[in-house]
């Protein structure tokens, strides 16, 4: 499943690499037809398009890799790599055009043959919105922010044509040539934000920032599976590299259980985890003794060894998880209340 996974990715992302190609060179086309700065500015940032899948293709390859003895946790962290040098990319040639739309304002310049140039970048439109959707939609159930940065890449590719498509229409309607170059400004303002945006979260992975959105699936999982067994659970991390996770906790268990129980109760944790997940997922998790104050939240019915009554659940959210104690203090404060 996982050899074919990566199949999918490198394949999605080698037909995101071909069509940018082709898509570039129609926009350079449709350049030369009109002369609009708007147009060459579109045109410019899908050379990026171009150089970002390239890359993201061969990051994609590499975090397909197996792990090594220099890379023990994979190579997965490439995949950020690649989303960070695409963000990077896209704020340069955001400057570039901003720069160029400036230049037009204070020297303008002859557009010509809008209409015919429109159809060519209103075809762009519609082929990288399919294959941006595409990326958009297998990334993130692949949770791999290398395809995801390149749908998100190929989306905004796709705003900021439309958006120039109005432009143009604007202009053959007032016949206002400075619309082209404010258009172009404005592109260039929001490709900059994308590109910032899309670099904060490389940094934030490479740096192995807390992804909310992940840790609270993997909490949600935890939740909908509980078993009574499994009294606390805490010092709860979750790290990506690529589309693969990696976990580690604490699982509180009846301090009475012989080591064979411990470990398949452990292994069942692990399973749950691994099959609400399409990509590899590896997990440490370190066993942990019950005490007397987990009596107040334990489920287990016929304890051998409880001291108090149950009292009550403690809510498992990602706040309470992460924590590296056991829940007991938790119920302690639910005691005296």
């Amino acid at each position: 499943m996982q050899i074919n996974q990566n199949k999918l990715k490198q394949r999605l992302i080698l037909l995101s690499f071909i069509a940018s190609i082709l898509l570039t060179g129609l926009k350079f086309f449709a350049y030369y037809l009109t002369s609009s700065n708007a147009i060459l500015s579109d045109a410019l940032e899908s050379i990026i398009n171009v150089i970002a899948s390239g890359f993201a293709f061969y990051s994609i390859y590499l975090s397909a890799q197996p792990k090594d003895r220099n890379h023990p946790y994979g190579h997965g962290k490439i995949e950020f790599f690649s989303a960070g040098f695409e963000g990077a990319l896209i704020i340069i040639a955001s400057l570039f055009i901003i720069i160029e739309a400036v230049k037009r304002f204070i020297e303008p310049a002859p557009i010509q043959n809008l209409a015919q140039g429109s159809l060519f970048i209103l075809f762009t439109i519609f082929v990288n919105t399919a294959i941006g959707y595409k990326l958009l939609t297998e990334g993130k159930k692949a949770n791999s922010l290398a395809l995801v940065a390149d749908g998100r890449h190929l989306m905004s590719d796709s705003i900021s044509s439309a958006m120039l498509i109005l432009s143009v229409g604007l202009i053959l309607l007032t016949g206002l040539q400075w619309i082209d170059s404010a258009a172009s400004l404005l592109f260039g303002v929001f490709l900059a934000y994308s590109g910032f945006v899309l670099l904060k979260k490389s940094v934030a992975g490479l740096m192995d920032a807390t992804d909310d959105v992940l840790l609270d699936k993997v909490v949600q999982t935890l939740r909908a599976n509980k078993k009574p067994d499994w009294i606390d659970v805490h010092n709860l991390r979750v790290q990506q590299y690529g589309s693969d996770l990696h976990i580690d906790c604490h699982l509180t268990l009846p301090y009475y259980w012989e080591l064979q129980k411990v470990h398949e109760s452990i292994h069942d944790f692990e399973n749950i985890l691994k099959e609400h997940h399409n990509g590899e997922t590896e997990i440490f998790v370190h066993a942990d003794p019950c005490l007397e104050q987990c009596c107040y939240f334990c489920r287990i019915a016929d304890c051998p060894v409880r001291q108090h009554a149950f009292l009550k659940d403690i809510e498992w959210d990602a706040a309470n998880l992460v924590k590296n104690e056991k829940l007991y203090n938790e119920a302690k404060i639910n005691i005296h209340e």
